[in-house]
């Protein structure tokens, strides 16, 4: 089988494609051919050593995918050969097959293509765990998103629509706030031409936002959360721009908030249940017809450094998607 290998840590263009042995499926392991492939900030992140995980060499990368069942482990209950799935893999969901966890497991709805599929599982995991159990937000709170074009924003925007917020969306040019305004947000700030904090002020009547949901870091941190409610959350998911900011602790202090960590990861493996739960409702909503992966393009196998690039550029209007198989 094929599959995009990591040999050294340099951006995309130092993968390569070679044929690798098929893996076997054993205890609760499930071998899948998989169809797509989700693009994450973390792979940009993984393959240049500079994420958390740091798998041993050569690896593939890509953190979740859709797919067809080929085997199963003698521990498995709940899959059979042939049933479509979509999950987690951490990495490796850059490959043709791969042999994942049966916990990190979902049955793709009937309706769903495997496309959407690949892009489901980690944005509306993400940002429906940040909402609910990080923010504990409530019908009529103002939720602001920070880069509310990307894959985990447009799902941000959409959730908070869902569990009753008022959304301000937040991005770069007036054609990312033009997704973020079909994904249901309801305000727009272009915070390449008007400042963020003041114009949140202007937007909330000074009053200041909720929850402000922050994938991007940098310069924005800082003035989001200076444009904080009292009893305000600020959910720290991300550092897209770059650079991990530095927060005067004071502003805490003056405005009653709380700064939220969200690492998603670790809290499927500390929380199963509650996170299992999470993707119940979450397939609900979108049996609902109230949630439906954005996909901003589907790339080529074989143009695994453009998709990649796609993601690093900040050219995303929602989900990248590998076509795999």
């Amino acid at each position: 089988m094929r599959a995009i290998l990591c040999k050294e840590y340099g951006p995309a263009d130092t993968l390569v494609i070679e044929d690798i042995a098929s893996p076997v499926a054993k205890g609760s392991g499930v071998k899948i051919r998989v169809k797509a492939a989700g693009l994450n900030f973390p792979d940009t992140l993984i393959i240049e050593g500079k994420y958390q995980i740091k798998p041993s060499m050569p690896f593939s990368p890509g953190g979740e995918m859709a797919g067809e069942v080929l085997e199963v482990g003698e521990k498995v209950t709940r899959f059979k050969k042939g049933d479509r799935v979509m999950g987690l893999t951490g990495f490796g969901a850059f490959s043709e097959e791969i042999v994942a966890a049966e916990a990190n497991l979902l049955p793709i709805p009937d309706g769903m293509s495997d496309e959407e599929a690949a892009a489901f599982t980690m944005v509306y995991g993400t940002s429906y765990h940040a909402l609910k159990q990080r923010a504990n937000i409530q019908p009529g709170e103002t939720l602001l998103v920070l880069g509310a074009s990307g894959g985990v924003g447009l799902a941000t925007v959409e959730l908070g629509k869902a569990m009753g917020a008022h959304v301000i969306a937040a991005a770069s040019t007036a054609e990312k706030l033009e997704v973020a305004k079909q994904a249901g947000a309801d305000e727009l700030i272009n915070y390449t031409e008007e400042p963020l904090k003041d114009t949140i002020k202007k937007l909330t009547k000074n009053k200041g936002v909720d929850v402000v949901y922050d994938p991007v870091g940098g310069d924005f941190t800082e003035q989001a959360l200076r444009a904080m409610a009292w009893n305000g959350r600020h959910l720290i998911i991300g550092f897209a721009a770059g650079e991990i900011p530095k927060i005067p602790a004071n502003l805490t202090l003056l405005k009653g908030c709380s700064v939220v960590g969200v690492f998603w990861g670790t809290f499927t493996r500390q929380e199963p249940e509650v996170s299992n739960q999470n993707m119940m409702d979450l397939l609900k909503l979108y049996s609902e017809g109230k949630i439906k992966p954005a996909i901003s393009e589907v790339f080529e196998f074989e143009d695994y450094v453009g998709a990649l690039n796609a993601l690093t550029e900040r050219r995303a209007k929602g989900k990248i998607v590998l076509k795999v198989g």
